[in-house]
């Protein structure tokens, strides 16, 4: 009996020693990943906005929220004396073939695509994690959004797939089409600003 209390005693130190730190890491660097975050969706956006010179907000602060399909979609929007000049929106499939994937896609006033930037995936190195090369990224760069079929060709879409890697191709266009009902049912709030 001493035993199993001297023994359980142990065990519940070693988990409150080990739970107290769990929890000074923890407290330690969420901000710092908090930081990092908001920096990489700051660089997704200056990749798919227009160029810096054709806006002259700061999107990040003038995102549009709507609601789409039972869903919150959020729109950074990029205006040029308080015109829109194009908006981004980040969206993501869990479907990709490691799982979830989520990127930043961005469109112009005129209605084409200007890409995506990928913000997370796990896909197969030299195969699906190809998703987020020039190769691919730009398959999907100026592309009517209304006129192009946001599938890939495998399924009678538009979109060139990468080869051997459809699954990933297919998880990226799903997640930009979603991402584009949304605009689309909601147009006039987002390029409005929300009013």
């Amino acid at each position: 009996m001493k035993e199993m209390l001297k023994l359980t005693l142990t065990l519940t130190l070693i988990c409150l020693i080990a739970g107290g730190l769990l929890a000074g890491v923890d407290a330690l660097t969420r901000d710092r990943i908090a930081e990092v975050n908001i920096q990489r969706r700051q660089k997704a956006l200056e990749a798919v906005l227009p160029g810096t010179n054709q806006y002259d907000n700061i999107p990040m602060q003038e995102a549009v929220t709507v609601r789409h399909q039972e869903r919150d979609w959020t729109f950074y929007t990029a205006r040029k004396a308080g015109v829109f000049a194009g908006a981004a929106v980040e969206t993501g499939s869990p479907n990709g073939y490691g799982g979830n994937i989520r990127l930043m896609f961005g469109f112009d006033a005129q209605g084409k695509s200007i890409g995506i930037a990928i913000l997370e995936q796990k896909e197969t190195p030299g195969l699906g994690a190809n998703i987020d090369t020039p190769g691919f990224r730009d398959r999907l760069a100026g592309q009517d959004l209304q006129q192009t079929n946001w599938r890939v060709k495998k399924d009678g879409g538009d979109i060139d797939h990468i080869t051997a890697a459809t699954i990933s191709s297919r998880a990226v266009t799903d997640a930009v089409r979603e991402a584009l009902e949304a605009y689309l049912a909601n147009r006039e709030a987002i390029e409005n600003g929300g009013n």
